[in-house]
């Protein structure tokens, strides 16, 4: 690799929106801006009447957009109070990290269940365990799952490093247990950083080749996936798959898994790239003047992995290291895939 570095600056991303969708974005943000008022003192009566009077308005505008799919908008009703529960617990100030993790996993199993089982075939594949128990024989079972092997035997996970690896890895984990011939995917790992000493308005994004890891081929027809808890702007998503694409790489089709997104950075992902779908566990209404998603959830990177100190920035390496036994032993496959493409 290079030392080249690829920039993408947020007026190249505001140009892929629409009249319509401005219209959208100024309207919910006036909304939250109402519903800002209310917090200082907390009015909680006040609060909840205009988050659900949000709720109802984003639904409306995700409703145009196909491609934008949100757990609460789309799955029965019954399933809601998971996807809050599990929100609630990480957005709170005082879960720990231990338990950030745990509900991080969580988030990213309904999330795949969203994406590639709660549609599929009547067609079903076959687990045949083995059991512990062996009187008066060794004893089998055996369990139904959707066949599902051509939505995810062409995958790549791609990771946008950091708060995406372990998210990643999950996502990984999921597509191995689901496919009948444990497919592991591939995995390409990208360096980029957003510039915040940069306003919304002039938010750059930063992609560092140099310590970039990936390999085109591998790339070229193949669903691309992507799993970031966070999607503030969209721009980090589509700085990397905007250069994959002037490689000559064309993919298959690009899925966006987010644990929150800002209905600004849905709509702008959707628009800017073909064939993309963003699945979210819960859409939020704004950003601040930092590119930030409110109300948000804080910085999901250091929530799940700890905080660099600034002199001693961890490599990839160093980051798996951190992860511990347990989570090195669960995901040890995909873990084999990284290594593999990090040490070459």
């Amino acid at each position: 690799m290079t030392e080249e570095k690829v920039i993408l600056k947020a007026e190249d991303l505001d140009g892929y929106l629409t009249r319509q969708d401005q219209l959208d974005l100024k309207r919910i943000d006036a909304l939250y801006q109402e519903t800002m008022q209310s917090f200082d003192p907390a009015d909680r009566d006040q609060i909840i009447s205009l988050y659900d009077q949000m709720g109802h308005v984003m639904q409306e505008i995700c409703a145009a957009h196909p491609q934008i799919r949100v757990y609460s908008f789309v799955t029965e009703v019954g399933a809601h109070a998971e996807a809050s529960r599990v929100i609630s617990k990480l957005r709170d100030i005082h879960t720990g990290h231990e338990e950030f993790i745990y509900y991080s996993q969580r988030a990213y199993e309904m999330l795949f269940r969203m994406a590639y089982t709660d549609e599929h075939s009547d067609k079903k594949n076959h687990i045949v365990v083995k059991t512990p128990v062996t009187i008066p024989v060794q004893n089998f079972a055996v369990h139904k799952i959707p066949d599902i092997d051509h939505k995810i035997e062409n995958s790549v996970m791609c990771v946008m490093l950091r708060g995406a690896l372990l998210p990643s890895m999950i996502i990984s984990k999921e597509i191995e247990e689901y496919s009948s011939h444990g497919y592991i995917t591939p995995f390409a790992l990208f360096k980029i950083n957003r510039n915040d000493e940069k306003a919304e308005a002039d938010m750059e994004y930063i992609l560092n080749l140099k310590n970039s890891f990936f390999n085109l081929e591998e790339l070229d027809g193949k669903d691309l996936i992507f799993a970031d808890p966070m999607n503030a702007t969209g721009g980090s998503l589509v700085t990397v798959v905007k250069y994959l694409q002037r490689q000559g790489v064309k993919p298959a089709s690009i899925k966006f898994f987010n644990t929150i997104s800002a209905l600004k950075g849905s709509i702008r992902v959707t628009r800017a790239l073909e064939n993309c779908t963003c699945y979210t566990l819960w859409l939020d209404p704004a950003l601040n003047s930092s590119a930030y998603i409110m109300p948000g959830l804080g910085d999901a990177g250091d929530r799940l992995n700890g905080a660099d100190t600034k002199d001693n920035p961890r490599n990839i390496i160093q980051l798996i290291a951190d992860y511990g036994s347990n989570i090195a032993g669960l995901y040890r496959k995909q873990l084999y895939q990284i290594e593999k493409i990090v040490l070459g």
